[in-house]
């Protein structure tokens, strides 16, 4: 076979004119999303049209002699019409565009996520079966929002009005744009560290659809989805249902309801707890006065004075009995509290809080006492208990002995 050798000018000259002439690559149509839009004062317009995984380099010469809209920006969804052209000088083929047509944006996002809920659903990730229950008395509980919205302050308020004594812990994300959708999945990942929290709220005060739509996207549904912790969904909205909806185990329509479904009012509490115990303490009264009355009907009863008689006949003295019965009962008595005495001097001696008034401290790791600096590694979340409080920290580096 005889070899060719052509010049780089002379390959790239062969390429372009190949693809130029294929008519399959002549005056078709693309759909996709704007990037990188740059017009020029000479009357050239270059941008990028992209999809999820791949992007084509484009340029419209002269576009105000095109009708080209001359207020296209980044993000837009857009039809072209164009032909294949090939840039020799830097061996780069792109797309020669005759017009530009906008598109429904709204529409373009809202279909793809049609598609989206129909994947997931599938794979059972919106399913009955995988929802986590709220626990009753939460103690701790986790919030993925950003740090200076209204909606985290909303939180707080809350939750101090109803239950003031329980823990709060914030991951600050963003809500909305680039980066929100990482963000957030990165906070529900963390808090799922801390040992012991209750529950975690995901969410955001209301906005547009397109302000709320990082709540649509599949790594934040699959991150909720993966939580070992309860997720309540808690974007502020009624028009729309979002992912995080369909995927989390409970919906609040708010931030502020979040809290209402999950933290209890303690004075709520405390009042049933009081109602209970004035039921309990009336209950026993009635039985105790129940068995005075049998008692007294038993004295007075002829069988009871018969028997007594009998007893005394018999010269039975029945105060001496009594009193050995008395006795015995209290020699009883007494053994059984010195016992019991025993005891809790013992669980005293082992209480771990009494070391802690000593200047001790107890550090877990996961909800278990961390003993080996072998069982962590860096960035673990440990939690130190002091005698007057506890201490979440981040693990930067390990010295081992």
């Amino acid at each position: 076979m005889k070899e060719r050798i052509y010049t780089v000018s002379e390959f790239n000259r062969m390429v372009k004119e190949t693809l130029e002439d294929i008519e399959l690559f002549r005056e078709f149509f693309l759909e996709g999303e704007l990037s990188g839009v740059t017009y020029y004062k000479s009357g050239h317009l270059y941008f990028s049209i992209k999809d999820s995984k791949t992007q084509i380099r484009c340029v419209a010469f002269n576009y105000r002699l095109k009708k080209i809209p001359k207020d296209l920006e980044e993000g837009e969804c857009v039809k072209i019409f164009g032909d294949i052209g090939f840039y020799e000088t830097r061996g780069e083929f792109q797309i020669l565009v005759r017009h530009i047509e906008r598109q429904d944006r709204l529409g373009v996002m809202f279909a793809n996520l049609e598609k989206l809920k129909l994947k997931l659903e599938k794979e059972g990730l919106f399913s009955a079966f995988y929802k986590k229950p709220l626990p009753k008395y939460p103690q701790k509980i986790g919030v993925v929002t950003a740090f200076t919205g209204a909606a985290f302050q909303d939180i707080i308020n809350t939750t101090r009005k109803r239950y003031e004594n329980i823990d709060i812990y914030i991951y600050p994300a963003k809500v909305q744009g680039v980066g929100a959708k990482e963000e957030i999945a990165k906070g529900i990942e963390i808090l799922n560290k801390i040992s012991d929290l209750d529950f975690i709220i995901v969410g955001r005060g209301g906005g547009s659809i397109e302000d709320l739509w990082c709540f649509n996207e599949e790594l934040v549904a699959r991150a909720i989805f993966k939580s070992k912790i309860p997720i309540i969904s808690a974007v502020g909205h009624e028009i729309d249902t979002l992912l995080s909806d369909l995927v989390a185990d409970v919906r609040a329509s708010t931030p502020t309801q979040s809290i209402e479904i999950g933290v209890p009012v303690k004075k709520e509490i405390e009042e049933k707890i009081t109602e209970k115990k004035e039921r309990l303490n009336r209950l026993i009264k009635n039985i105790i006065e129940e068995k005075k009355n049998s008692l007294k009907k038993l004295e007075e009863s002829y069988s009871l004075r018969c028997f007594s008689k009998l007893l005394n006949e018999k010269n039975i003295d029945i105060i001496d009995r009594e009193q050995k019965l008395y006795s015995n009962i209290k020699n009883l008595l007494e053994r059984k509290r010195y016992g019991i005495e025993l005891r809790i001097e013992k669980i005293l001696s082992l209480n771990p809080i009494s070391t802690l008034k000593r200047g001790y401290s107890i550090t877990k790791f996961e909800n278990k006492i961390l003993k080996t600096s072998k069982n962590i590694k860096k960035d673990d979340i440990i939690e130190t208990i002091l005698d007057d409080g506890k201490i979440i920290s981040i693990v930067k580096e390990i010295k081992n002995q």
